[in-house]
């Protein structure tokens, strides 16, 4: 048959009249070893609202036509003329049964087509609510067994594990609640108050809440500073502000990476190679630390940024151990007519907790991720002033309307939404909520007081062992530990060390290293191990474990070489790796688990 021929017969069989009706009816087979095709839209299982594999309609009505049920099957229609052809459709020789339906010569109305005998019975809906329960509400070990499995490996591992990485943290049961409940159910494209769908009363209430929680937190005046809670990380926000405040190609200036800045302020890896969306779509020139001491040379930091004049000059970083001079940076910042903007990603919670210097007497933006230190959902946030601009040495474009008060508000929340997001996630916005009502209470700046004498007793546990850390300690909830000093040819062997022990960090460039082919570091943080209770003396323990993996990563690359392949070898088979893990796992066993009745 060729392929003129068939879509002539399937046209025939799928069309009942010349002007097709707009709402196609479920027909049922005239005679019970008749074949009837259905068309697509016929073809459709109304629960799920998808396409259902053609079948006879003998068969439909023995599984009652997925919500329909003809109680004349077998019966010929007095209203309805059949006519029959015999066709073949890919290979296969079946008759096509048409209908007609019989009007009235004086009216082509509806009411003239003769009641059909055939009738509709929709399933019960007792019937209806116990199929949709009985997908709707399976646990997930039933709904999917596969990743429920995964995930409570997932679980173990952080039970039995020392969680050293500085950007995460364990939440609370009632995030974990917010996260995984039917906020994420809804759609929220635009702010409170002007939404692009309805049905959002409900939704305004939690981003308004939370818009509060975030300014009690940090102390701050509504008057003077706003909020945006919707961006999905902290590099989004980044981006977001640079969108809203910069044109493509304008200069921004922030830490260099090997120093300790985020690659989202700006960073091009030696080679010219551009691997943020901030240094592709904005020009950047990093400031650097002093490499003999670790810290930012501020000389040299005013210096290139009067020479550079950049129009966004960011303070904040991933791995720096130190304080942060904000007031140097705003009368740089003023001098050279630029924007300051702090990313607190990591020390939100010490500023939070007034454990640090704050971002917020100096800054005109201030941007954080909503997890590490401030123990909340992963995600991003926006401070930015508001009100009538403070008078400054410098002039910086943009940063005004024409009554001299700041812009910020209109201008970034429109990069967030609609420049570069969709909806907001509604469940992180009140899981933020959440992290941000125990932001505010005496019990959360007890624990980021603890974070930073653990922080402290592990870098001075470090440096007994004759261990050398990036700036000689650290002011905050982290530090830098150079593991040159023991032969090994970058911190990646050494991290895989301590992985195979269950312990996790992760490594880092240290200025002056080959960071990007083999980085030197590693960072080491506080606060997750701190919400699982760990004091003083737990981490003086955990110095004494990582010191014996650095010294098992380095007999393991003596006796086996650097070459990665031959060191997985002799860490698959080092006893001291298998004693270890196991007196790791039994440590960290003591410790309880937040949201986690393991």
């Amino acid at each position: 048959m060729d392929l003129t021929n068939f879509e002539s017969s399937l046209s025939l069989a799928l069309h009942t009249d010349p002007s097709p009706s707009p709402q196609p009816s479920y027909r049922a087979p005239i005679a019970d070893d008749s074949v009837y095709l259905l068309r697509d839209a016929d073809l459709r299982d109304p629960l799920h609202n998808r396409p259902i594999p053609l079948q006879l309609l003998d068969q439909l009505a023995e599984t009652g036509g997925f919500g329909c049920v003809d109680t004349n099957l077998g019966e010929e229609s007095d209203e309805v003329e059949q006519e029959g052809k015999e066709v073949r459709i890919l290979g296969y020789s079946m008759c096509v049964k048409r209908e007609r339906r019989w009007e009235s010569p004086s009216s082509c109305s509806s009411s003239s087509v003769l009641p059909s005998k055939r009738t509709k019975v929709e399933p019960d809906l007792e019937l209806r609510r116990e199929y949709i329960l009985s997908w709707g509400n399976q646990p997930l070990s039933a709904a999917d067994p596969d990743i429920f499995e995964i995930m409570e490996k997932e679980r173990r591992r952080q039970v039995l594990g020392i969680e050293l990485v500085a950007s995460e943290n364990f939440v609370c049961q009632g995030v974990l609640d917010a996260l995984g409940s039917h906020l994420t159910n809804k759609y929220s494209e635009g702010f409170p108050g002007a939404r692009y769908y309805g049905g959002n009363k409900y939704i305004d209430q939690i981003e308004w809440l939370c818009h509060d929680r975030a300014l009690k937190a940090f102390d701050l005046d509504p008057g003077c500073w706003g909020v945006n809670v919707q961006p999905y990380s902290c590099t989004s926000a980044n981006f977001a502000v640079y969108t809203g405040l910069l044109l493509p190609k304008d200069r921004i200036m922030g830490l260099d990476s090997p120093s300790g800045g985020h690659v989202s302020h700006g960073y091009n890896i030696p080679g010219g190679k551009k691997i943020s969306g901030a240094s592709i779509f904005f020009e950047s020139l990093s400031y650097k630390v002093n490499p003999l001491t670790g810290y930012i040379d501020y000389d040299k930091l005013e210096e290139k940024a009067m020479d550079y004049r950049p129009k966004i000059l960011i303070c904040g970083g991933s791995s720096y151990p130190r304080e942060w001079d904000y007031a140097r940076f705003r009368l740089i910042a003023d001098k050279c007519g630029a924007i300051l903007m702090c990313d607190m990603a990591h020390i939100s919670g010490l500023v939070a907790a007034k454990e640090c210097l704050s971002p917020f007497d100096y800054c005109d933006i201030v941007t954080s991720t909503t997890h590490k230190s401030l123990r909340g959902p992963r995600g991003g946030i926006i401070f930015f002033r508001k009100g009538k601009i403070q008078k400054k040495q410098g002039v910086c474009l943009g940063r005004t309307d024409d009554h001299g008060r700041y812009d910020f508000e209109e201008r970034i929340n429109f990069a967030v939404f609609p420049s570069l997001q969709g909806g907001p996630h509604n469940n992180h916005i009140a899981a933020l909520a959440v992290a941000l009502k125990q932001v505010a209470t005496p019990e959360y700046t007890a624990y980021i007081r603890q974070v930073k004498r653990n922080a402290q007793t592990l870098a001075s546990a470090l440096l007994r062992r004759n261990c050398k850390l990036i700036t000689g300690g650290t002011d905050n909830h982290l530090l830098v530990w150079d593991l040159r000093t023991f032969g090994l040819t970058g911190s990646k062997n050494f991290e895989k060390v301590c992985e195979a022990c269950h312990i996790s960090l992760n490594k880092t460039p240290i200025f002056g290293d080959n960071g990007a082919i083999s980085p030197g570091g590693v960072r080491i943080g506080t606060p997750a191990m701190t919400t699982r209770g760990c004091l003083e003396g737990d981490f003086e323990m955990i110095a004494d474990f990582l010191l014996r993996a650095a010294h098992i990563a380095s007999t393991i690359q003596k006796e086996h070489g650097k070459i990665q392949l031959e060191f997985q070898k002799g860490l698959e088979s080092s006893r001291d790796v298998i004693e270890l893990r196991s007196q790791v796992e039994s440590f960290a066993l003591q410790f309880a688990m937040p949201g986690c009745d393991v």
